[in-house]
């Protein structure tokens, strides 16, 4: 198991991008969250196996119709087991 914590920037908010995220993470049976930015950017928190996180990485390149993605930032982060879903704040 492996966590990532993930930055998304371009055109994101408004988009439906927390709530794409949350069905791709969920489909890839991934637990973590998602939230808005106070900078336009939109946060993730994906954790689950690494195969599995990666794919979702890859995703968050392309997000729901109405959003255009400039960059996706990766950082490592530490599994947190308390975390059981996916959850949009």
């Amino acid at each position: 198991m492996i966590g990532s914590h993930i930055s998304v920037y371009g055109e994101v908010q408004g988009s439906g991008f927390r709530s794409w995220a949350k069905e791709q993470a969920l489909k890839l049976k991934l637990t973590g969250w998602t939230r808005k930015a106070s900078d336009g950017s939109i946060e993730i928190f994906a954790q689950g196996e690494e195969s599995q996180v990666n794919e979702f990485i890859s995703f968050c390149w392309d997000g729901p119709s109405f959003a255009h993605v400039d960059d996706v930032l990766v950082q490592d982060a530490s599994h947190d087991e308390s975390i059981k879903g996916f959850e949009i704040y």
